[in-house]
């Protein structure tokens, strides 16, 4: 039987493997199609056992290597991995965190912050070692020493307060991104609305992108004051609706035992809806 070719793998035909083809695929001699098949089990969110386990495989793959020293299936594995919920890949993605490859270490950290597992968070404290002093650029790349974002982020999700000392220097690294992740996670671990205001002012910035991390940021966290400053941003409505569901959806969680809606998540519908 002749094996297809990764190019008849593209996204308008995705929906043609099935699960069991992309599973026999993480097994192919077609670096290419192992690549996709662990993209498109991510995509579909195939969480059958037998795809959760050739994805923790894929995570100490040697094959598909770049000339730079990227390892690609492992990237993609970790994405994946993380959007299928399912808790025995944390231990090869804590185990990712040490790859060489930066860009599984940033997938590895966002998947452990999909997944929820507090047994991951002294490894990415440790991620954190040396503070701002080592949060520098890797020289001839264009990253840093570590997915300081990522594994910010991951961490406040978590909620473990002994990494607050560990995060607040952050607040002051020299790039705005890292500082709103920072931020984000020091909101997250004290409550104290001094950082979400902190995220509210970046809306303010001549910065596109960094206003729409901001955006993302706020409605992560639920920072139910920033909604009028989200809603008249200077970006696009899809970003702002983005954000205000955010706050939408942690109100009404928290409000999930009350016999009606505040007036705090009546406000946001409206804003939403000023938005339509």
């Amino acid at each position: 039987m002749i094996e297809p070719s990764a190019e008849e793998y593209s996204a308008d035909n995705a929906l043609q493997l099935t699960p069991e083809l992309a599973i026999a695929n993480l097994q192919s001699s077609d670096l290419s199609l192992r690549y996709y098949a662990a993209w498109w089990l991510g995509k579909f969110r195939v969480s059958q056992p037998a795809a959760v386990n050739a994805l923790i495989s894929a995570l100490e793959d040697e094959a598909d290597r770049t000339e730079l020293g990227g390892y690609p299936l492992r990237r993609n594995a970790a994405r994946a991995l993380g959007k299928l919920g399912d808790a025995t890949a944390v231990p090869g993605l804590i185990k990712c965190l040490e790859c060489p490859d930066f860009y599984v270490r940033e997938a590895a950290a966002q998947s452990l912050q999909m997944l929820g597992d507090q047994t991951a968070a002294p490894a990415l404290m440790k991620m954190l070692d040396g503070g701002i002093a080592q949060a520098v650029q890797v020289p001839g790349c264009p990253h840093l020493t570590q997915p300081y974002e990522a594994v910010l982020e991951a961490l406040g999700a978590f909620g473990d307060t002994k990494a607050i000392s560990l995060i607040e220097p952050f607040l002051e690294h020299e790039i705005p991104r890292i500082q709103c992740a920072a931020a984000r996670a020091m909101y997250q671990l004290t409550s104290n609305p001094t950082y979400g205001e902190r995220l509210v002012k970046m809306l303010d910035i001549g910065d596109l992108k960094l206003r729409r991390v901001a955006l993302g940021d706020l409605g992560a966290i639920g920072y139910m004051a920033a909604a009028e400053a989200i809603a008249n941003a200077k970006a696009e409505n899809s970003f702002k609706l983005i954000a205000l569901k955010g706050l939408l959806e942690h109100q009404l969680t928290e409000e999930l035992d009350a016999l009606s809606v505040s007036d705090d998540a009546i406000r946001v519908m409206n804003l939403m809806d000023s938005l339509l």
